[in-house]
């Protein structure tokens, strides 16, 4: 027989349960809050990262909004790590991995306790998506708060400058001592990378699918705003319960086609193709790598900011945030309207009071003159991805780039020649084995595209791969190749010298090998020991779907 009852109710009512009233006793509960809804606020504070430094005062706040709406509320944490601290190290193949463990974890918690309804609350990368994954998973009523934006540091630096300093310091164009002060001033307190990297294109991707309160994805860390938008997800998680809204409500496929559409205006981090097929899978809304290309061709890139253009989101806040760019969406078509959001009410509800930007912002150009008319984001075919590749093209690099692949196998050896002066203009550095399964962990690559750009490379200089590049990342690079090198893929028969050409205008990655050429290497490759045969790396690679499927592990 099906249980209708509230969660929390399967917990805490009746004589049997008494034992878990007990229990709940000890952690502050009272007897009228065995009455209450109860929702959990999930909150990702770590001291691991200044991206989550400060999320303990926001789930307090979430907390007390819940409480005085008439809910109990519980704080539970889960993990978090550091893109930014491990990039370039074998830390990094653990970050994808842990989008996966965070969904897991709050799915895990969440549904143990009984919980009504719940808050999530993320700042780093990884972290976002997987609340936004656990929320679809479990489909009670809930909502996303993002921790909020960095401020810049000295001279308007981020923690992109520092990267790119590193590769200033190996030309020799930067002394130790300009290193080192570049790497003390940079990031100057709490909150996520400042410009439009992956954490600040998936917040903004979140509320435009509509699982944030307006405006969540524009706020400074350290800000009253931010306090106060935590403080009322709590009290409006109580709303959705009352009304009975949940994920299942607010993700269709329209709403990922808004999502989508923000991220290219945004001019978002090619993550966000990752990680919206990830959510979507959680959510059992069909959506495929093609659909970024067909929502790409009508959508064009409003954003001047980093790392390509010259704006952060602290910038961008300051005009206003991404809520008058919806607007603009909106008016043009190019939004769905009648999309339930989880404040419940619809998009075109929620934009219909905001006010426009001040006239022509710099940060955000006119429709009239886009900084590329249609989507930055660029899904590739070929000889060289059969299954699908994605490039970061926003036409500053140039729209094709034609080279001699020089194949590195993993993503130190490719920075060991680039710092030892190895690389050389025309070069198409190939990095493979640094797939979801290979890596595993599908590795970005901000270390080796920052270096690149140190050296004064970018225009000349093309990276293709099987792993991942962060949301700092520009120039002419191409990532997410399927199928992969471990896997067998074409990426993996490469030798050095190959012509290899992309082409964002035809949207192919090709190798000037033909189909003959390419069975006769196939036939001579091995596939390389795993890098890891037990714990969590190991069981990712077994369970690990493709890029171009989201790599996620719940199939």
């Amino acid at each position: 027989m099906t249980d209708n009852r509230p969660f929390s109710s399967r917990i805490v009512d009746g004589p049997e349960q008494a034992p878990s009233r007990a229990m709940l006793y000890a952690v502050g509960f009272k007897e009228a809050d065995f009455n209450k809804p109860q929702i959990g606020i999930a909150s990702t504070w770590s001291m691991v990262t200044p991206c989550n430094m400060h999320i303990n005062e926001l789930a307090d706040a979430a907390a007390m909004g819940a409480d005085e709406a008439g809910a109990k509320a519980v704080v539970f944490n889960t993990i978090t790590v550091s893109d930014g601290i491990s990039m370039g190290t074998p830390g990094m193949r653990y970050s994808l991995v842990s989008r996966e463990v965070i969904a897991d974890s709050i799915e895990t918690v969440v549904g143990a306790q009984g919980f009504d309804g719940f808050v999530a609350i993320g700042g780093c990368d990884k972290n976002m998506p997987a609340c936004a994954m656990a929320m679809a998973r479990l489909n009670r009523p809930s909502i996303f708060v993002y921790g909020g934006t960095i401020l810049p540091g000295k001279e308007h630096r981020d923690v992109v400058s520092v990267f790119e300093a590193v590769g200033a310091h190996a030309a020799g164009t930067l002394s130790d001592i300009e290193l080192k002060e570049i790497e003390s001033t940079a990031i100057p307190g709490p909150g996520s990378c400042a410009g439009m990297y992956t954490a600040n294109t998936m917040a903004s991707a979140i509320e435009a699918l509509g699982l944030s309160l307006a405006n969540s994805s524009a706020l400074n860390a350290v800000s009253d705003a931010k306090r106060k938008d935590s403080y009322n997800a709590g009290a409006a998680v109580f709303n959705l319960i009352e009304r009975g809204i949940k994920p299942s409500d607010i993700l269709c496929r329209e709403a990922f086609e808004n999502a989508i559409t923000v991220v290219i205006a945004l001019e978002g981090s090619t993550n966000a193709v990752l990680h919206l097929l990830a959510i979507a899978n959680a959510a059992d809304v069909p959506l495929e790598l093609d659909d970024f290309t067909h929502v790409g061709l009508r959508v064009p890139v409003l954003a001047d900011m980093r790392p390509s253009g010259q704006y952060s989101m602290s910038d961008l806040i300051d005009v206003g945030g991404i809520q008058p760019l919806m607007k603009i969406l909106l008016d043009e078509g190019l939004l769905h309207g009648d999309c339930l959001t989880v404040t419940g009410r619809t998009v075109a509800e929620n934009l219909a009071s905001v006010d426009p930007y001040p006239a022509e912002p710099q940060v955000i150009r006119p429709l009239s003159n886009p900084i590329k008319k249609d989507s930055h984001l660029v899904v590739l075919y070929g000889n060289l991805a059969p299954e699908g590749a994605v490039a970061k093209i926003t036409g500053h690099e140039g729209l094709s780039f034609a080279g001699h692949a020089k194949c590195f196998q993993g993503e130190e050896a490719a920075m060991r020649a680039i710092l030892d002066g190895r690389v050389s203009k025309g070069d198409v550095l190939i990095v493979r084995y640094e797939g979801p399964r290979g890596g595993p962990g599908m590795r970005e690559m901000l270390s080796i595209t920052s270096a690149i750009n140190g050296l004064g490379l970018a225009q000349d200089v093309a990276l293709i791969t099987d792993g991942r590049f962060s949301g700092g990342s520009h120039g002419f690079v191409v990532g997410h190749v399927t199928p992969e090198a471990f896997d067998g893929g074409p990426i993996a028969l490469l030798e050095d010298g190959d012509a290899i050409t992309v082409d964002s205008v035809k949207r192919e990655v090709t190798v000037e090998l033909s189909d003959e050429q390419l069975t006769e290497r196939r036939a001579r490759w091995r596939q390389p020991a795993p890098y890891a045969t037990k714990g969590v790396l190991a069981k990712y690679a077994k369970l690990v779907s493709t890029a171009s499927e989201g790599a996620v592990t719940d199939n």
